[in-house]
Parts: structure tokens; C-alpha cells; sequence
């Protein structure tokens, strides 16, 4: 029994390790390659770049006033759409001590000059009545007690300006208003707020900014290594990333002579005048990409880029098509194509297949039982 026993188990060992040695063969033995098939098509290849900006209005306009004081009242608030010369906001004014007390000073001194000429006038002109003196002496008299009335008035005036910041001809300036028509974007100053005119020596406090929101443009900057493919009157493409699935169709205007650098490249700042759309508004500083079109194909033949050859001069490029009934690599045969253009992804074909044609593509490979992943084109 022992010996039966001995003689089964050499013979089960026996069977493993032929079964071992078959299941190895199988496993190192090699499949042929199985490849995606891919098909021309009909589509528009466009090449493009894209730049990183904003949308501005084209017309923006910081209001500032030109006396100081503290704003007493404002009139507008963000948002609200004004006309030129209309009130913004009202300043009451902060009188400087000094310039307030020289001109009450020059008022107390216009006063005493008019009472010192009337006082002369009065005197003389009984005199010039009886012929006591000569009509071209009085003359003077009359002249000197006018220019002292008229230094008094203007006194007056100066002194009102300083201490009310208008006068008794005009409104003055406490009086802000819009000098164009357009939106308030941003009112930064509230009632009760100091505020500094503007001057050569300070820009002054901004009562509002205002901005004719139905001129926008685009403001992006070009890397040095693109700028010389724009052209200005190109086509631009714009994608605000707030709003989803809208697009904006643009026109370039401008690119900047001089690049500025920025974090160790050279950028170009490049403007899009915005084409308006129905039902579409934008607001100021909205963040967005443009993409202009260099050049673009539409409605031409083409295949994946991947499944295209260069040869290393880059002056042919080929495509492997697969010959109806033949199996493995003799399946495949070799294709010159005339190529146009590309946008990196999808590669235009001018010559040498059409849209029935079967291309080569890329490798299959199996990842589990029944299932199976495609590779990059060989």
C-alpha cells in the first residue's frame, strides 16, 4: 500500500510540473499586437494662443474734488447709471484758519478804504460843485472811492470762497459732479467722510469712479515667445470663467510695443475691443481667457495627429493603412499624406487618403480578463 501511495505521488508531482512548465510556455508566449482603428473626418482645425486678462470698460474715469472739506451728502451709489454734470455728492468745506483770517483782514482793510474814499468824496464834491476845483481832481476822487468799493466786493467774495467754497456769482465747487455719461462702478467714500482736493502735489481723494460700461474691451498680456504671430484685426475668442458656456467674439486693437517683465519672461499687453451680445451683460474686472485664432480650416479632412509619421527632415509624414484581409503586421502598409494645418490635436490632410480610410492607431492592451486599454500610436 505504502508503495501504491509512493508511486501516485511521484506521478501527481510528475503532472505539476508539466502542467507548470506548459502554464509558463503560455505565458511567455508572445500574441500578436492588436491595434484601434481610426477613421479621417470631416472638422475645423483652428491654431490658436491664448492670453490671461480681464475685461475693462474702455472709458474709466476716477472723480475727484477740487476743494477739501467733509462730504455732507452723497447723491449716487454703485451701480447707477448718471449723466454728465450731474451732482455726485456735496462737500462742506473745512476752512484753513489762516486763509480764513487773511481774508477777513483784507474785508476789515476794504472797509476802511471804502469809508476813508467816501469820506473824501463827500468832502470834495461840494467843492468841484462850486468850481472850487477842478472837474479833473474830483475825477480822481470819484475813481479812487469806486476801486474801493470794487476791493471790497472782492474781498467779499474771497472771504465767502474760503469759508463757504462758493461765491455769491457761481455755485462754486463744493458741488461734485460726473464729468461723463456712464455706470458708478464703486463709490469708496461715505457721508461724513475727509476728503483732499486734487492738486499738483496730490491726486486727491476719488468721490466715484465712472465708467461707460457699454465699451468694454479685453486687457491680457502675450508672452514674447507668441506676440510675434498677433497681428492686430485677428479674431479673438473670449472665455469668462464666471459665467459658463458663453463666449464673447472680440477683435484685437492693440499690442504694446514695449514687453514688461514679469516673473522672469518678457509679456506684452494686448487689447480686444468686446463685440456686444443680446442678453449678455459683463461687468468691470470679470477674469478671462482669449483665445486668438492664428489660422483656422473649416470643414476639411482630418486625422488624429498621433497616427501621423514625420520622417526627421519633417519634409514627409505618412500614415499606416490597414489593407482589407490581411492579418498581423502585413495588415499595415505605408501612406504618404500631404499635410496643412494643425492645432495640435487634429492634423489637416490635403492628399493621399479620404474619409474611408482605416488608420492604424494605437496598441491595445489587455488589463484584466475581457477588458482591454489603448496606448499611445506607435
Amino acid at each position: 500500500m505504502k508503495k501504491i501511495l509512493k508511486y501516485v505521488l511521484l506521478i501527481g508531482l510528475a503532472l505539476l510540473f508539466v502542467w507548470t512548465m506548459w502554464f509558463l510556455y503560455q505565458k511567455s508566449a508572445s500574441r500578436p499586437d492588436e491595434f484601434n482603428i481610426e477613421k479621417p473626418k470631416i472638422s475645423n482645425v483652428i491654431k490658436k494662443t491664448v492670453a490671461n486678462g480681464k475685461v475693462v470698460p474702455r472709458k474709466e474715469v476716477l472723480i475727484k474734488p477740487v476743494v477739501s472739506g467733509i462730504i455732507s451728502e452723497m447723491y449716487v451709489e454703485a451701480g447707477q447709471q448718471v449723466k454728465k454734470d450731474q451732482p455726485l455728492a456735496k462737500i462742506r468745506i473745512v476752512p484753513d484758519m489762516m486763509s480764513l483770517s487773511s481774508a477777513e483782514q483784507r474785508v476789515n482793510a476794504a472797509n476802511i478804504g471804502v469809508a476813508n474814499a467816501k469820506l473824501t468824496y463827500d468832502r470834495n464834491k461840494p467843492l468841484a460843485d462850486k468850481g472850487v476845483i477842478s472837474a479833473t481832481e474830483m475825477q480822481g476822487y470819484d475813481v479812487a472811492y469806486q476801486n474801493a468799493q470794487q476791493e471790497l466786493a472782492a474781498a467779499g467774495e474771497a472771504l465767502k470762497v474760503v469759508r463757504d467754497g462758493i461765491s455769491n456769482k457761481s455755485a462754486g465747487n463744493t458741488v461734485v459732479r460726473s464729468t461723463i455719461d456712464g455706470m458708478i462702478l464703486d463709490v469708496p467714500v461715505k457721508e461724513g467722510n475727509s476728503v483732499i482736493e486734487r492738486n499738483n502735489f496730490n491726486e486727491g481723494t476719488t468721490i466715484a469712479a465712472v465708467a461707460d460700461m457699454g465699451d468694454l474691451i479685453f486687457q491680457g498680456k502675450v508672452d514674447e515667445s507668441e506676440v510675434g504671430k498677433v497681428k492686430l484685426g485677428m479674431p479673438v475668442v473670449l472665455t469668462v470663467g464666471a459665467i459658463e458656456k458663453t463666449t464673447w467674439d472680440a477683435e484685437l486693437e492693440y499690442i504694446a510695443p514695449k514687453g514688461v517683465e514679469e516673473n522672469g519672461a518678457i509679456q506684452f499687453e494686448i487689447r480686444a475691443a468686446l463685440k456686444p451680445k443680446d442678453g449678455e451683460k459683463l461687468r468691470s474686472g470679470y477674469s478671462a481667457n482669449a483665445d486668438i485664432v492664428l489660422e483656422r480650416r473649416d470643414s476639411v479632412l482630418t486625422v488624429p495627429e498621433s497616427v501621423v509619421t514625420f520622417n526627421t527632415k519633417g519634409d514627409s509624414a505618412f500614415v499606416l493603412v490597414k489593407k482589407p484581409g490581411a492579418e498581423g503586421d502585413a495588415a499595415w502598409e505605408k501612406t504618404y499624406i500631404r499635410t496643412g494645418l494643425s492645432d495640435g490635436i487634429n492634423l489637416q490632410v490635403l492628399e493621399g487618403i479620404d474619409a474611408t480610410t482605416e488608420l492604424k492607431g494605437g496598441k491595445k492592451e489587455a488589463i484584466g480578463p475581457g477588458a482591454e486599454m489603448s496606448v499611445g500610436s506607435e
